[in-house]
């Protein structure tokens, strides 16, 4: 299987399908969107077939990460399962079935878990998964913004990290980062000058200083510094704003610093805590070395179990509709809000509220909209897994 070809796993899957007593498999990958899963077909060129994530049974399973059972229309079952990279939500799998007992399940679930693997280890050197993520012409900046990103979500039993941007085809200089190291996660939300292709270098060279800096085990302060430095060196006239962030999973001890970007905030006990992370920002990444005397602050605050911080660009809450009315903070806040009330795991309430977000400026926005959301939560409690009926 290891020498596979990307584009045969389809037909790889149907040559065993019999000898797990099913009778289908179909793979299916979420678009960089996450407004359809798009069907990975045997044969190249061939329709490929599209399932909306917010009218269908198979998104229903891949929003709430929930595996879901359904007669097929000309016998037998058809399960739901999703594909998760980590707390990653990659796509689905539709295993067809006779019928479901307890070993065929729990071969689906391996078998899940090996089809996520392979199209994930393949897709280093594969652009096989990268097509069926595009469902429309993406521009060359974007394209740049999106090789260097990370996954969109990261976590652990300790903290969970998530992050979803806007507009997905035609990014300009809008970028995020997150990562573990040790006990400690790091992140960042940046926001280069322009929307060209100049900002996405910028973005890109921002990124590659802020892991080189993270590689050699410096501390926040001294990634300010280094980021700063290069853009400085690198570029005579270009920026990004920025939070750069580091929390202690085991204590939650959160440090950033606030370089000319708009302030995090926090979320404790489903309430907006007012101006809780708000201090006075400081020139934008960059530009320090332009201006003699510059000094940057890291910041600190002590987080409680469940806390929420929102890291974000001015795209999110200055996104304005048609008869000109601003999206805002309180309606950005808000939304979080009843999201965790409702119980919706960070990724799922991230992607309904950039599309809330896209849908408020008419699905045309005029600036790249960027959120990221880290959740503290040391005493959260594993649940059983279940097949829903």
């Amino acid at each position: 299987m290891h020498r596979t070809a990307p584009d045969d796993l389809p037909v790889l899957l149907r040559r065993h399908t019999a000898d797990l007593n099913l009778n289908k498999i179909t793979v299916y990958v979420a678009d960089v969107q996450q407004r359809v899963l798009v069907e990975m077909a045997e044969t190249p060129g061939e329709p490929l077939r599209h399932l909306m994530i917010d009218d269908s049974l198979a998104g229903w399973a891949y929003r709430t990460v929930s595996p879901r059972i359904e007669p097929h229309e000309s016998g037998g079952l058809i399960l739901w399962l999703p594909m998760l990279d980590g707390v990653e939500r990659v796509g689905m799998v539709a295993f067809h079935a006779p019928a479901l007992d307890a070993r065929t399940l729990e071969d689906c679930h391996a078998l899940a878990s090996l089809i996520t693997l392979i199209l994930l280890d393949k897709s280093t050197y594969s652009d096989t998964l990268r097509r069926l993520q595009r469902t429309s012409d993406m521009r060359l900046p974007a394209e740049m913004v999106w090789a260097f990103l990370p996954p969109r979500t990261i976590g652990t039993d300790l903290i969970t990290s998530s992050a979803v941007l806007e507009p997905a085809y035609n990014l300009g200089g809008d970028c995020f980062d997150h990562a573990l190291s040790g006990g400690t996660l790091h992140a960042a939300v940046l926001d280069a000058m322009g929307h060209d292709l100049a900002a996405g270098i910028t973005s890109a060279v921002a990124l590659a200083a802020l892991r080189h800096a993270r590689h050699h085990a410096t501390d926040l302060a001294d990634t300010v510094t280094n980021i700063d430095a290069t853009l400085g060196e690198v570029f005579a006239d270009r920026h990004t704003t920025g939070i750069l962030a580091q929390l202690d999973t085991t204590t939650g001890h959160l440090t950033w610093a606030n370089c000319g970007h708009p302030p995090p905030l926090l979320i404790r006990n489903r309430d907006l805590v007012p101006h809780a992370l708000e201090r006075e920002p400081e020139p934008p990444l960059g530009m320090g070395a332009r201006l003699p005397g510059t000094r940057r602050t890291i910041h600190h605050a002590q987080l409680e179990p469940g806390d929420r911080v929102l890291l974000h660009t001015d795209g999110v809450t200055e996104a304005r509709s048609t008869d000109g009315r601003l999206f805002g903070e309180t309606r950005f806040a808000d939304f979080i809000i009843r999201a965790i009330a409702a119980g919706e795991p960070a990724p799922e309430a991230l992607r309904r509220l950039i599309n809330t977000i896209l849908e408020h400026q008419d699905s045309r926005l005029s600036d790249d909209a960027t959120i990221l959301m880290l959740e503290w939560h040391p005493f959260r409690t594993t649940t059983t897994r279940r097949i829903l009926p």
